[in-house]
């Protein structure tokens, strides 16, 4: 009854806010589903619906969405979204909030790959990649694979002439599909110690080629932001058993190994790169579930430095500011592996020293951490965009770096 009737007080005054002109300030999650923008009752941070419908999913968070305008004068972000039953790509103008529905083929698209010197996106339906240009919304076939190699594309070179990924087993399908949930597939495909093999497919003229090929789960695809050569890979699979993080060189085939384990159940993962190309960010638990950091590997000297976090602070994902001064986290609920009593929130982190300060941005105790946040700097830095489902439907929304003034 309680519950009831704070409920109720919150809906009135986030109703009386809104017809005095001013933004509503609610508890994140509790009637959101009303309102397109609310400052959070625990942060004071303002933060805005991106999207409507259902079957929305911004992308992962090592994979770049933003490009500018046509004209360059605003930015654009990259996102899926649902119709009639099929996954499609949209573009969102960030300033002007104009959604616009780019692809319109039938079935499941994979692939969240943003050309942004060609204007295009890349996708892939079963066996085929497509791009569809951004503006003018066109689309081309540029590969077909062939019957002998059905394998998957998930990243774009530097220059963009080249995209790679990962072709694998078949009985690595046949896994998936008898145990479909994480918790099922997860050991069984480490332990089958398939054959996997890293590809690239040349854009232009459609050349496949081989890099690298070992028997073990390879994953998380991603090429240096700025050496169309470099690529990083990692060995899938339960983080304490692997060593995860790993470059290849498509130029030499040179291949090293990027993070060097010190304890018993270390674990490192979850990587990404730096803008400038110059390092790679990991999660870092020294042992697993202990201390936790996110650590700065420098790929010219080899040389790490961590940030030390409190257990509250870890996040499934971390992700760098434009000026790549400031850091972001979408938290964690009690089930995840820091068992945070109270990790349940959008974190913006500013480096001091050998430790990370927070700041909380968004009250997630609404959200179902199934669905993993995955934040995203907005390409003006003034905002972080993540994805939740506080209102019982997947959207994208942005929460503002800077307190609300109201």
């Amino acid at each position: 009854m309680i519950n009831k009737l704070l409920t109720l007080i919150l809906l009135f005054a986030s109703i009386t806010f809104a017809c005095n002109g001013q933004t509503p300030v609610i508890e994140t999650g509790v009637n959101t589903a009303s309102v397109t923008e609310w400052i959070d009752a625990s942060t004071h941070h303002k933060i805005k619906r991106l999207t409507n419908g259902e079957g929305n999913r911004s992308f992962y968070f090592h994979n770049n969405p933003f490009l500018k305008s046509k004209d360059g004068k605003d930015d654009l972000m990259i996102y899926y979204g649902a119709v009639e039953g099929n996954n499609q790509l949209f573009s969102l103008n960030l300033k002007t909030n104009e959604s616009r529905q780019l692809t319109t083929h039938e079935g499941k698209k994979r692939g969240e790959i943003v050309g942004r010197k060609r204007r295009v996106v890349f996708y892939q339906i079963k066996d085929t990649i497509f791009t569809t240009h951004i503006d003018t919304k066109e689309t081309k076939k540029v590969f077909v694979f062939p019957d002998n190699f059905k394998a998957s594309i998930s990243t774009l070179n530097a220059d963009e002439t080249l995209l790679a990924g990962t072709w694998a087993s078949p009985e690595k399908d046949t896994i998936l599909k008898n145990h479909p949930s994480k918790g099922e597939f997860f050991d069984r495909i480490f332990d089958a110690k398939l054959p996997h093999t890293l590809f690239s497919v040349n854009v232009d003229n459609g050349e496949l080629k081989e890099i690298h090929a070992e028997n073990t789960w390879l994953g998380h695809i991603q090429f240096s932001t700025t050496d169309p050569d470099v690529l990083m890979f990692c060995h899938e699979g339960p983080w304490h058993k692997v060593d995860r993080i790993w470059n290849v060189n498509l130029k030499t085939n040179n291949v090293e190994k990027v993070h060097e384990r010190t304890v018993y159940r270390e674990i490192a993962g979850h990587e990404f790169w730096s803008w400038d190309g110059k390092t790679i960010y990991y999660d870092l638990q020294i042992p697993r579930g202990e201390t936790f950091y996110l650590a700065a590997y420098d790929v010219e000297s080899n040389r790490m430095k961590k940030y030390e976090l409190d257990r509250n602070e870890w996040s499934i994902h971390f992700n760098i500011s434009p000026d790549q001064k400031l850091f972001c986290g979408d938290g964690g609920d009690s089930g995840q592996v820091a068992k945070a009593k109270d990790g349940m929130w959008i974190y913006l982190f500013t480096p001091s020293g050998d430790t990370l300060e927070s700041q909380k941005l968004v009250n997630m105790k609404h959200h179902g951490y199934k669905l993993e946040p995955n934040v995203h700097f907005s390409p003006d830095g003034q905002s972080i965009i993540f994805r939740a489902n506080f209102d019982g439907t997947v959207q994208i929304y942005a929460v503002e770096i800077e307190p609300s003034a109201q």
